[in-house]
């Protein structure tokens, strides 16, 4: 499923075009120069005090619980939906019906899922995905899965199952053999001492053949930098711009980054 990007030419198993990050600090300034984040209004495509949110995805509306009274809790970010989960989730779509991202029978591993509206959109694109989180998240994200894909195979293509997975830790091998082609994540890249069992999670994860999509939540800048910076050292890493997207389902405050294993790097 490829290499890097270069320039335009596509980047891993997405075909369409990529601008390759060429370093950290310059692609934090050309973030926020650019798209001025903090000029937009936060959340716009989510409802993050409603118990549910529902949405359009692969021909089925997915209408996934909420739990805002958990947001509370400090460090608590998956009890609701945000910008950056339907950004991914609706590029997904729109990169699979366009014929730029082979989606239909590929593995992937959703990280940090939530209430799992990228994995679950992901599965009814075809995919067979594990989508994991901590422990204390999986409740409310295995009775999403069950709602939305459970009990209805004929007309999902692919698939979905819930596991849990700390970043750092040792992934189950179930997640390792064999390596996913996807690895998918949303507001993921949220502190920067989370960047380093982040980093752990995907090299782990990632094979040469696995693309990486993450879409993030421009919120610090100082994070994004970190995470661009260490993830520079072991994966080509591009940007995927707002005209690639699904034309509905866009947000100035997000960005979407692919990411691949550099060449020689261990699997």
């Amino acid at each position: 499923m490829g290499g890097g990007g270069d320039g335009g030419g596509g980047m891993g198993a997405y075909c369409g075009e990529v601008r390759p990050v060429e370093s950290a600090a310059g692609e934090t300034m050309l973030q926020w120069g650019l798209r001025q984040p903090e000029a937009h209004r936060n959340n716009a495509l989510v409802s993050q005090a409603a118990h549910s949110f529902s949405i359009d995805a692969g021909g089925r509306r997915l209408s996934l619980l909420q739990s805002p009274s958990s947001m509370s809790a400090p460090g608590t970010t998956g009890a609701v939906v945000w910008d950056s989960a339907v950004v991914l989730a609706k590029f997904l779509e729109h990169a699979a019906d366009s014929g730029r991202l082979p989606l239909r029978a590929a593995r992937a591993v959703d990280l940090g899922s939530g209430c799992g509206l990228v994995g679950c959109a992901a599965a009814l694109l075809g995919a067979h995905v594990v989508l994991t989180d901590l422990p204390d998240r999986l409740k409310l994200l295995r009775k999403n899965v069950q709602l939305n894909l459970a009990g209805d195979d004929a007309h999902v293509p692919g698939s979905a199952r819930v596991a849990e997975l700390v970043w750092g830790d040792d992934p189950h091998p179930d997640l390792l053999h064999p390596l996913p082609d996807f690895v998918l994540g949303s507001d993921v890249i949220y502190n920067e001492e989370a960047v380093d069992d982040l980093l752990v999670t995907l090299n782990q994860l990632s094979g040469q053949h696995t693309t990486i999509l993450l879409a993030g939540e421009l919120r610090n800048d100082a994070v994004v930098e970190c995470f661009l910076e260490a993830a520079m050292e072991d994966f080509d890493v591009g940007c995927i711009e707002q005209g690639q997207w699904h034309p509905d389902f866009c947000s100035n405050r997000v960005a979407l980054f692919i990411l691949v294993k550099k060449p020689g790097s261990s699997d």
